[in-house]
């Protein structure tokens, strides 16, 4: 049974919230493909308000989550980017990291002006406790954002998309944790490992870049161990 605050279910309250902050123009929304998006887009649909969903193709997505966007959820819009993850490494000179990830703000983070209804919750990560379930004015840029399901755990998230019979993506079933870029630094070393192995395509895309990385930037003295792409991916991997 669904958590409940005051005698209301989170379900309840999360399209309380959606109806309550609805704009004249209607919603964007970020759809992701995971498991909170999924949550959110049917949680806007059951809140019958307009919304728009977007896909901010970050060029190393999992091959079944595009897959799986097109097949089950046609009319979210894919959004390309202006740099490839792979030109972002050469352009850097510096692969993305836990505490540099300057890949998000280029390929994840650029929402547009309006309302834009968002998956996130606190316990993604303690840079997420205490956001606010309604963000007015973003950086002074006209950006709002609506976290409708801001305090739900994972069990909530998968108790209502079995109690919904929604379609989710099988790597969940194939040990996936989070759903996102392949090799995204902020995944655990298991799922980052198991991500580049699992698409080797992207892992050789990754070591391409790595290579004009070094061969385009000489001067890594700090990391003087970086001779080749392999060590490089290594590093990135294992020790970082």
């Amino acid at each position: 049974m669904q958590q409940t605050i005051f005698g209301n279910t989170f379900e309840d309250i999360a399209i309380s919230r959606i109806q309550k902050h609805e704009p004249e123009e209607g919603y964007f929304l970020a759809f992701s493909g995971g498991k909170d998006s999924i949550v959110i887009y049917d949680l806007a649909r059951k809140s019958k308000v307009d919304f728009s969903p977007f896909y901010k193709i970050t060029t190393v997505d999992p091959p079944e989550i595009i897959h799986f966007i097109r097949k089950h959820y046609p009319d979210v819009k894919f959004i390309k980017p202006k740099y490839t993850m792979y030109q972002l490494i050469i352009k850097k000179h510096y692969p993305p990291t836990r505490k540099v990830r300057y890949c998000c703000h280029y390929l994840k983070e650029m929402a547009p002006k309006g309302t834009t209804i968002l998956g996130v919750r606190w316990g993604e990560s303690t840079k997420r406790v205490g956001r606010p379930v309604h963000q007015e004015n973003y950086s002074g840029k006209g950006k709002n954002f609506l976290n409708p399901i801001v305090e739900w755990a994972d069990k909530d998230v998968w108790e209502y998309i079995k109690t919904n019979n929604l379609i989710y993506p099988n790597l969940y079933d194939k040990g996936f944790k989070r759903i996102g870029c392949v090799g995204c630094p902020l995944a655990t070393k298991k799922q980052r490992i198991l991500e580049l192995e699992m698409f080797p395509k992207i892992k050789e895309g990754y070591l391409r870049a790595f290579k004009k990385m070094l061969d385009n930037y000489e001067d890594y003295s700090e990391k003087n161990t970086w001779k080749t792409p392999e060590d490089v991916m290594n590093w990135w991997v294992y020790d970082q």
